[in-house]
């Protein structure tokens, strides 16, 4: 990650030398941390992007859908599914991170100057595998979250989708989440990064004590372009994952055009679109903290490295 200096003359290398495994325990870090921060607004966006008869929110409001939950559920209701979220979400951020991190390096994304290609292409790379390692406890995550969820917890569900539907119900949304993922994943990695530099170009002699600062910037407007963008394809993974849940349709095939045409014809263009304002507001502040806690843990893991060298 570097740091352009006065003029752009000069360059910091702020964490050279942390290995594969070291932006692993980042990267997991920081999606254990944004997720369990966002996690009522994720519940939110579910609730949002189903029908009311199928488990989903009576609201299209997001402070009238979450003022039902809360009096008719109890806070705790937001948390449905947490614990789905915990098992996936530190294992999926750090094949993320550091398949990023490689990938990027090895395209030169790291060299001197702008390489929005290399940091798109490096992020599509990197959610392609982590969206391996994510989707079944995704299944899982959105399943609960359901208002009337006939899962007993994370184990329940595990073994009744298991006994019920068989384990290709754990990735029937998969190339749904390549899909969404990719374009999302290139948007957002190019514009954190451009916006990145273009803020610590506005006031390099004060990059490095406005690095925090600049991660949130550039993380907040890279997380709520990418999600705006791809919120039809969230529609389609939402209803993919929760086919057959409390009464929700089914669908013959994981086919994406299928799926948008079915929606279409039963409920309108604009159903396409449900969810698009609790998941920006859950994806822009998301990415904040994400990219934060990512490189305040980089940084960390880098001072040890150099601390550990001293020695």
């Amino acid at each position: 990650m570097l740091i352009h200096g006065e003029g752009d003359q000069s360059e910091i290398q702020l964490h050279d030398g942390l290995s594969f495994a070291q932006f692993m325990v980042a990267g997991s870090i920081a999606g254990m941390v944004e997720h369990m921060a966002m996690f009522p607004i994720d519940t939110l966006k579910t609730r949002m992007q189903m029908l009311a008869r199928s488990g989903g929110s009576v609201h299209s409001a997001v402070g009238r859908a979450l003022k039902s939950i809360v009096q008719s559920e109890g806070p705790l209701g937001l948390y449905r599914g947490i614990g789905a979220m915990g098992l996936g979400a530190g294992p999926a951020h750090a094949v993320y991170f550091s398949v990023y991190e490689t990938c990027k390096e090895k395209m030169g994304g790291n060299r001197r100057g702008h390489h929005p290609f290399a940091h798109a292409a490096s992020g599509v790379i990197a959610t392609i595998a982590s969206d391996a390692v994510f989707t079944p406890m995704d299944v899982v995550k959105q399943r609960l979250q359901l208002r009337n969820s006939p899962y007993g917890g994370v184990m329940d569900c595990i073994k009744k989708i298991l006994r019920e539907e068989g384990f290709r119900a754990f990735y029937a949304s998969y190339r749904t989440t390549v899909v969404m993922n990719a374009p999302f994943t290139a948007v957002h990695f190019a514009t954190y990064e451009a916006v990145k530099k273009i803020l610590n170009r506005i006031s390099p002699e004060n990059a490095t004590e406005e690095h925090l600062l600049v991660h949130i910037g550039a993380g907040g407007t890279a997380g709520a372009l990418a999600s705006a963008v791809t919120t039809p394809l969230d529609v389609v993974k939402t209803r993919l994952q929760c086919q057959g849940v409390c009464g929700a349709d089914r669908f013959t095939n994981s086919s994406i055009s299928d799926v948008v045409r079915k929606i279409v014809r039963k409920e309108g263009p604009a159903a396409l679109m449900r969810g698009l304002k609790p998941r920006i507001l859950f994806h822009a502040p998301a990415a904040a903290i994400c990219w934060s806690t990512y490189e305040a843990s980089k940084t960390f893991l880098h001072n040890v490295n150099q601390a550990a060298a001293r020695v």
